[in-house]
């Protein structure tokens, strides 16, 4: 990747080319931090986007779960090698017996997905139940259930969302913490993420951007999320509490210098990502920089941390596809 300034230089110029709505954030060692904010927070009431906005960030929600569960397995509450039938019950039949913590966390479960991202636009809506009924991890049961098995377990890496909705619900369970609080205790709080959560859709702080289908036009995510994410996406943050993340995820606040070499240690090449995947967290197709990314009706962005510079930066959008056209102005490897 290039150095700093170039990279601050060239997201910046893009960000402004592309009429960019977000927060952009490069931090490295023994430097002033580049944060800059651009359109708006909310386009009806113009209220413009600010470095502190807080934004939904889709997937890279994805590693705060991941996280969590490193965090349990720290505490010697699961393993890897976890069987997740016997926390299942009776619950969600159509998941293989043979399926563990270990190939839910890399996409390797071969479970089927509650979303076919395979068909369709991004902004499609995707959930077929009332989305208010969505607000806790055992809520979501019912739409995890009926998805039969496609393939076996261990035998190929697919990209599930299902997987880790399932991670969430088998932490809570072997925890008795709920989701949401499990990764305020083990992720957010010890990483200092004081603006990180998950907020009601339909109670809404203030400071939270709204998240838009378009880059023009005024129609929201509202509809397309369920009223509080889980454990595959719907955490909010914002772009100083990611650098936060990184930098206490890096110094092992968050999970053990062995934990945090298992998830992110790359399993696999992922071709058309021109990426690879650890377990919960991709990897620079040749080089060891760490990435989390989203991508979401109303949500787009990447945030990722270099270790063998300790350059770290972030681009979060309130909008699908915003996001693209800023990252895809620097050089990815």
């Amino acid at each position: 990747m290039t150095s700093p300034h170039d990279t601050t230089t060239a997201l910046h110029d893009a960000a402004l080319d592309a009429g960019f709505s977000g927060v952009i954030r490069v931090d490295a060692p023994d430097a002033e931090p580049f944060a800059r904010a651009y359109g708006s927070a909310d386009r009806a009431r113009g209220i413009p986007m600010t470095v502190d906005s807080r934004c939904l960030v889709a997937s890279i929600g994805k590693g705060f779960t991941a996280l969590a569960v490193g965090a349990l397995i720290d505490d010697g509450v699961l393993a890897l090698d976890t069987a997740v039938r016997p926390l299942l019950g009776d619950d969600l039949p159509l998941v293989d017996d043979a399926v563990t913590v270990d190939h839910l966390l890399s996409h390797t479960s071969g479970i089927g997905d509650y979303i076919d991202e395979s068909t369709g636009s991004i902004t499609d809506y995707v959930i077929d139940r009332p989305l208010h009924e969505l607000d806790n991890t055992e809520a979501f049961i019912p739409v995890l259930d009926g998805h039969s098995q496609v393939s076996a377990p261990g035998e190929q890496f697919a990209y599930c969302n299902s997987g880790f909705v399932l991670l969430a619900l088998i932490a809570e369970r072997a925890s008795s913490v709920p989701f949401h609080e499990l990764v305020q205790q083990k992720v957010f709080a010890p990483a200092g993420m004081t603006s990180s959560g998950y907020p009601r859709t339909d109670d809404m702080p203030g400071d939270l951007a709204l998240g838009y289908l378009g880059d023009t036009d005024d129609r929201t995510n509202v509809l397309h999320l369920p009223v509080r994410g889980n454990g595959d996406g719907g955490a909010a943050t914002t772009a100083r509490d990611l650098q936060a993340f990184w930098a206490a995820l890096f110094a092992h606040r968050i999970v053990s210098e062995r934990t945090l070499r298992t998830l992110t240690e790359p399993l696999y090449s992922v071709d058309d990502e021109e990426m690879r995947y650890g377990r919960g967290f991709w990897r620079g197709w040749e080089s060891d920089t760490v990435l989390l990314e989203g991508y979401d009706a109303g949500v787009s962005g990447r945030t990722w941390h270099d270790p063998d510079s300790g350059v770290t930066g972030t681009v979060i959008a309130n909008s699908s596809e915003g996001a693209w056209p800023v990252l895809g102005a620097i050089e990815w490897s």
